[in-house]
């Protein structure tokens, strides 16, 4: 109750006319204690004299503060600048004294004033220390009264260097919670056992289950500038398995206005720990390639396709045109650019298998550059929709490769992916014969460029593991993977996208680019590490159920096929895939024949034609298994 009224009444803002006021009267008390001080600790002094030279020392104390303005600061909010802002108001009280008792020793005109100059100095080193400490000490108390017993956070801080530091002072500014550092983590020998503002630093090793339980800590906070996956992944590691929640130090770019809040420290993101340095594609030639140029997206409205769209919208590209069948998250992308003030750009809801559809756009828009990015993707359903997927997958990436070649377009470029390579399923089969058909008239195209692009998954995309296990934790689990040895490539959509236009701008056409994925990484590991990043425990919490592998899923990926090796290009994590060589003629007549006949076909006679136009193409746990045994068969005989 006594708690609660003290915080009622602190929590109204004082008057500035009443911290005015306690000031003075802090100036009144301090000069006794300078005349105590000077008199060897004792009240052997006269004090009618003392009485005297009250109303000169309130004086100009009055005419300092209300000058220097020092009484209009918030107390409970008092820093640095507040402190600086009272020192030089009792610095010209002092100068004031000096300057009316050095005045009055030469013209005399009031007798009974003189203050010596030994009180003078003491009065306002006190003065000084009193005024700003009363206020540190206002702030302190106000702080500890409104912040709750139970918010309080036991937390290490990893890297004991400059923002490591500044993460400290950040943590004791912070209001809402009441954060008790223990210690500084850091890897240097020579830092350890030293302290840093009275916390001890400590050598990563000795931080363990006892240490964490001695001392209750719930928060390890990683404030490493610059830090490398591999080692947040490894800090990560060692504390998701003792128990204790991640937090990292934003990147400095990030602070506001160079200054670090508490509210800024964030949870670890998964994408934080791929084990991979993110890749950022800076390329001019980008710019000077799409400046001035009408650009055309299919697929706008999906992950990769959307993120295209707003890489080119920050380029001044003379028209971008947004093509997608799906209307809703095509709407959503319109809006969002309008938002940002674009207004170079126009939507269509059109769908790429309609042929005639999208001549029509070609021929009112004329587009220069093409970025097809529309396609069907996923693995089981596509499985049970072959018809569905050689529509869109194969026909969809003719209808806009034959109509680029037939206009004269400067540049196409094909998103692919990494099931593409040695496909054991519909959906990597039918974008392996998308590839062989763009590879086939880029070799007879006269005019445009046509290039592919083949990366694995991407982080956040639609139908990507991360978002899924993310609902999964929101449901309360269990999170489903489907093997436990089951691994991945990810990039985030940025870079994907990013590789993308770097992909329009290079080589002569015809090249598949592959880009640098770094380490495949285990979907297991990934389930375990979201559910410890989400303030939960595996398996007292949430569980992993492995669900089996889907039709047509692989346990590892891969972004190149049997006899495709790479050589490099200017850039050290794109290179460019050789590929095997095929019969151009041959295989375009085959596409040629399937575009006019699949509609004909039931699901296993168009997987069998597919997997002539593909012969590394093995289903794997599919229902089209037993093809691959009869075309074994036709072979042995």
């Amino acid at each position: 109750m006594i708690r609660n009224f003290f915080l009622r009444t602190l929590n109204k803002y004082a008057s500035k006319w009443l911290v005015l006021l306690i000031d003075i009267s802090l100036v009144f008390i301090s000069f006794f204690i300078a005349y105590f001080i000077r008199f060897n600790v004792s009240f052997n002094f006269n004090f009618s004299n003392l009485l005297n030279q009250i109303p000169f020392v309130l004086g100009f104390s009055l005419i300092s503060f209300l000058t220097v303005g020092s009484y209009k600061g918030i107390i409970r909010h008092t820093g640095v600048r507040d402190a600086f802002n009272v020192f030089i108001a009792s610095s010209l009280v002092c100068l004031l004294l000096l300057l009316a008792v050095t005045f009055n020793v030469f013209f005399k005109v009031i007798d009974s004033f003189y203050i010596p100059k030994s009180i003078i100095i003491i009065h306002y080193l006190v003065t000084t220390l009193v005024l700003i400490l009363s206020r540190f000490i206002f702030k302190a108390f106000y702080e500890v009264l409104s912040t709750e017993i139970e918010t309080i956070h036991n937390v290490l801080i990893y890297g004991a260097g400059d923002s490591g530091i500044i993460a400290l002072n950040a943590l004791n500014r912070d209001k809402k919670y009441n954060y008790d550092v223990v210690g500084f983590i850091d890897d240097n020998k020579n830092k350890i056992g030293k302290k840093i503002d009275r916390v001890l630093i400590f050598n990563s090793n000795v931080i363990n289950k006892k240490f964490i339980e001695k001392h209750s800590v719930d928060q390890v906070i990683i404030s490493i500038q610059n830090i490398k996956p591999n080692r947040l992944l490894a800090i990560t590691d060692k504390f998701i398995n003792l128990d204790i929640d991640v937090k990292i130090v934003p990147p400095l770019s990030k602070w506001i206005d160079g200054d670090l809040n508490a509210n800024q420290i964030r949870q670890i993101n998964i994408e934080d720990l791929l084990d991979r340095a993110p890749i950022i594609i800076d390329n001019p030639v980008v710019q000077r390639e799409v400046n001035n140029k009408v650009v055309l997206v299919s697929g706008a409205a999906g992950s990769i396709g959307s993120e295209i769209s707003r890489q080119l919208s920050l380029y001044n590209c003379k028209m971008i045109i947004l093509i997608d069948q799906a209307e809703s998250p095509l709407y959503d992308l319109q809006q969002e650019l309008i938002q940002k003030g674009v207004t170079n750009f126009v939507a269509i809801v059109s769908d790429v298998r309609d042929r005639f559809k999208v001549e029509r756009i070609f021929k009112k828009y004329k587009p220069q550059r093409v970025f097809h990015a529309a396609a069907y993707k996923h693995v089981p359903l596509m499985e049970k929709s072959p018809y569905e997927a050689i529509k869109v997958n194969v026909l969809g990436t003719k209808n806009l490769a034959d109509l680029s070649n037939e206009y004269g377009i400067e540049r196409f470029v094909m998103v692919s992916t990494d099931k593409a390579v040695n496909p054991t399923n519909v959906m990597g089969a039918s974008k392996r014969i998308a590839e062989l058909y763009i590879s086939c008239v880029s070799k007879t195209s006269k005019k445009t460029k046509f290039t592919i692009t083949r990366f694995g998954n991407v982080l956040g995309s639609n139908g990507s593991v991360i978002p899924l296990f993310k609902r999964q934790i929101e449901n309360g689990g269990p999170l489903t993977v489907t093997h436990k040895k089951i691994t991945r490539y990810f990039m985030t959509i940025p870079e994907a996208c990013s590789l993308v236009l770097e992909a329009g701008t290079m080589g002569k056409g015809g090249e598949i680019y592959i880009f640098d994925m770094g380490k495949s990484v285990k979907i297991f590991e990934i389930a375990k590490r979201m559910i410890y990043l989400s303030g939960l425990r595996y398996p007292e919490d949430i569980d992993i159920k492995v669900t089996g592998l889907r039709p047509g899923e692989k346990l590892y990926e891969e972004l190149l096929a049997d006899g495709e090796n790479t050589t490099k290009t200017y850039h050290d994590k794109i290179m460019i895939a050789k590929t095997q060589k095929i019969d151009n003629s041959i295989v375009k007549i085959k596409i040629d024949d399937l575009s006019l006949n699949f509609d004909k076909l039931n699901n296993s006679e168009l997987v069998a034609l597919m997997k002539t136009l593909v012969p590394e193409y093995v289903s794997n746990n599919s229902e089209f298994e037993i093809l691959d045994v009869k075309l074994k068969e036709v072979k042995i005989k």
